[in-house]
C-alpha cells in the first residue's frame, strides 16, 4: 500500500514537472514567435513611414526650387528696374532697358502665377499622400494584429 502511494506521488510529481516544462516551452515558443513578429512589424512600419518622409522631402525640395527660381526672377526684375532708372538718368539705351524690364516683369509674373498653382497642387498632393500612407499603415497594422491573433489562438488551442 505504501509503495503504491509512493508510486502515485512519483507519477504525480513527474506529471506536474512535465506540465510545468510544457508550459515553459509554450511560453518560450510564444515569446520567440512574438519577437519575430514584432521585428517584422517594426521594420514594416519604419519602411512605411520613411517612404512618406522621403516623398515629402522630394516634394518640399521641388517647392523650394520653385520659390528659388521665383526669387531669382524677382532679383532680375529689380535689377532691370535699376538699369532702366540709370538709363533714363543718362538718357542712353532707354528703349533696350525698357524692353529688358518688360521681359523680366513678364517672366516674374509668369513664374509667380505658376508658383501659386504649383503650391496649391503641392498641398493637395501632400494631403492625399499623407492620407494614403496612413491608410496603408493602418491596414498593415491590422494585418500584423491578425497574424498575432492567429498565433495566440493557434498555440493556445493546440
Amino acid at each position: 500500500l505504501r509503495s503504491s502511494i509512493l508510486n502515485r506521488l512519483m507519477q504525480f510529481s513527474y506529471t506536474a514537472a512535465l506540465l510545468k516544462c510544457l508550459k515553459i516551452c509554450f511560453h518560450l515558443i510564444l515569446k520567440t514567435a512574438l519577437l519575430k513578429i514584432e521585428a517584422r512589424v517594426s521594420a514594416d512600419e519604419d519602411l512605411k513611414l520613411s517612404d512618406l518622409l522621403k516623398y515629402y522631402l522630394r516634394e518640399s525640395q521641388a517647392a523650394k526650387d520653385l520659390l528659388y527660381r521665383r526669387s531669382r526672377s524677382l532679383v532680375d526684375y529689380e535689377n532691370a528696374n535699376k538699369a532702366l532708372d540709370k538709363a533714363r538718368a543718362k538718357n542712353k539705351d532707354v528703349l533696350q532697358a525698357e524692353t529688358t524690364q518688360q521681359i523680366c516683369c513678364q517672366k516674374f509674373e509668369k513664374i509667380s502665377e505658376s508658383a501659386k498653382q504649383e503650391l496649391i497642387d503641392f498641398k493637395t498632393r501632400r494631403v492625399a499622400a499623407f492620407r494614403k500612407n496612413l491608410v496603408e499603415l493602418a491596414e498593415l497594422e491590422l494585418k500584423h494584429a491578425k497574424v498575432i491573433m492567429v498565433l495566440f489562438f493557434g498555440l493556445y488551442f493546440n
